[in-house]
C-alpha cells in the first residue's frame, strides 16, 4: 500500500483492522466521526494523541478502499 505511511495493520491490534500509527484507533472510526459531522479540530480535542494528518490519511485510505476492486480467487 504505497502512499499510506500512517495506516498500520497488526493482527494483535483491533483485530487487524486498519489503524493509525499502531494506535487502537481505526481508520473506520475516524471516517465515521467525520461522516457524523465532527470537524478535525473536534476529533483532535477528543483524541489528543492523534494528529490532523491522521484524520486526513484515514479519509484518503477510505476513498482508496472504496475504489478498490476485489475479485474472487478461483482455484486452479
Amino acid at each position: 500500500m504505497k502512499g499510506f505511511s500512517r495506516i498500520t495493520f497488526d493482527a494483535t491490534v483491533m483485530g487487524g483492522k486498519p489503524c493509525l500509527r499502531g494506535l487502537r484507533v481505526t481508520a473506520g472510526m475516524l471516517v465515521g466521526l467525520v461522516a457524523s459531522g465532527y470537524s478535525t479540530e473536534q476529533i483532535l480535542e477528543l483524541y489528543p494523541y492523534l494528529e490532523a494528518d491522521d484524520v486526513t490519511e484515514a479519509l484518503r485510505f477510505a476513498a482508496w478502499r472504496a475504489e478498490e476492486i476485489e475479485l474472487p480467487l478461483n482455484a486452479a
